[in-house]
């Protein structure tokens, strides 16, 4: 049992590490597309050789394709063009926080799951949270910036592509590979060729981080931490354990960035992690409404496995 949470604070951790690094390559010298191809580039050559010589599978699968482009490559240029224009306390409330919301609704929506009153609760919550983030933005400047809508967008390809693993029975593994190859094959060519980039040695200590990060640590150590917290302490309690991350990586980014603290960002950021954790206590009564949809309710058990 031990094991179980110390693998979850890692994935905490990590995740809540990911919104302050890609923050920081935002803010840097480096471009959002130089971010994705670091990435992306980087992971794909960590796990090609396991592929290749210990654990293959066809890559070529339509299934694994669709749900690869939209987890990493609708994903990343999503989330990335966000950090460069919102705050990472905006992420930090956005991204845990959308993507439990989307999951949820569409498992409601789709006949899969009948709320029960306190998950309910939790889902009034972190929609609250939400709500008065955007409210704010708007009375408090001149509209809601594209950052914050950005953010939106990558926590619905997030929500769909774990809807998508869990429906088509793809493993952490198939998925982790064919997300990292399937995107660095569609996408560093087009980057190669036509798209702008900064990278330079000038750089190197920004791309040295945004590689071992992004694609080492938030792609394959996330992933396997996060696996093996749900296998030991149940799904349910990883789920309460990522409504830490709202709180961690948004005090972490006023302190590390200096963004504004006040009471609407303190608001939101409660709202939303109390939200994640009332929404992932189970009920012993609660009962799905339809056996042959559990693939959606369990995908709300990877939704917030992370980037």
């Amino acid at each position: 049992m031990m094991r179980g949470y110390l693998f979850a604070a890692i994935a905490v951790l990590i995740w809540s590490g990911f919104i302050l690094v890609s923050r920081f390559g935002g803010i840097g010298p480096l471009l959002p597309a130089d971010v994705i191809a670091i990435r992306y580039f980087t992971c794909s050559v960590l796990v090609l050789p396991v592929w290749l010589f210990f654990f293959r599978f066809n890559l070529l699968n339509p299934k694994l394709i669709t749900a690869a482009l939209i987890g990493g490559l609708g994903y990343a240029l999503c989330a990335f063009q966000g950090f460069q224009t919102a705050p990472a306390s905006h992420a930090a409330i956005l991204l845990p926080g959308m993507l439990p919301l989307i999951i949820s609704l569409i498992s409601y929506f789709s006949g899969a799951e009948a709320f029960t009153p306190i998950k309910w609760l939790g889902i009034t919550l972190i929609s609250s949270g939400i709500f008065c983030l955007f409210w704010f933005e708007i009375l408090t400047s001149d509209g809601v910036q594209g950052g914050q809508l950005w953010f939106v967008g990558a926590a619905f390809c997030w929500a769909i592509f774990s809807v998508l693993i869990k429906r088509w029975q793809i493993s952490p593994w198939q998925a982790t590979v064919s997300l990292s190859v399937v995107t660095a094959v569609v996408y560093l060519p087009f980057y190669a060729v036509s798209m702008s980039k900064n990278i330079s040695l000038d750089h190197w200590q920004h791309i040295a981080l945004q590689s071992v990060y992004q694609g080492f640590l938030a792609t394959i150590v996330q992933m396997l931490c996060y696996v093996q917290a749900v296998r030991r302490i149940g799904p349910a309690n990883m789920g309460s354990m990522m409504a830490l991350v709202p709180l961690l990586a948004g005090f972490s980014a006023v302190a590390l960035y200096d963004e504004p603290l006040g009471i609407p960002l303190l608001v939101c950021l409660l709202l939303v992690s109390c939200g994640v954790w009332i929404a992932n206590i189970q009920r012993n009564g609660h009962k799905e409404k339809r056996a042959g949809h559990s693939s959606l309710r369990s995908a709300q058990a990877h939704d917030q496995a992370g980037p």
